[in-house]
């Protein structure tokens, strides 16, 4: 609970659970990221995960790259503004929760990215 209390007082922008797993997703697994393939990892539309790339990229945590070997294709990729909004919430879950609690694989995602 106070994690959350945390985030929201930490003036960061708010994002839907959709959004936020959509990032995690970006930043804690390996690419190439897809539409279509985020669409299947988080069981929704593309018109979804589109909706919210649009926000996500607004805000600069992510982009959009074109495939230059496939100009059709569309790739997600991470940006420095993402990954500085992803450390923050690292720093404030591990500041309210303690990073003890968490699992492995957990601590300290975003160092390995």
């Amino acid at each position: 609970m106070q994690t959350l209390i945390g985030y929201v007082r930490s003036g960061q922008p708010d994002l839907t659970n959709r959004q936020m797993a959509l990032l995690m997703i970006v930043y804690m697994t390996p690419g190439p990221h897809t539409v279509r393939g985020l669409a299947q990892t988080l069981g929704v539309s593309k018109p979804v995960i589109t909706r919210a790339l649009n926000t996500l990229g607004t805000l600069g945590y992510l982009r959009r790259v074109r495939d230059e070997a496939d100009r059709r294709n569309v790739f997600v990729a991470k940006t420095s503004i993402g990954q500085e909004f992803l450390e923050r919430f690292e720093r404030n879950i591990e500041q309210q929760d303690g990073v003890g609690r968490r699992a492995p694989k957990e601590r300290g995602i975003l160092l390995q990215h």
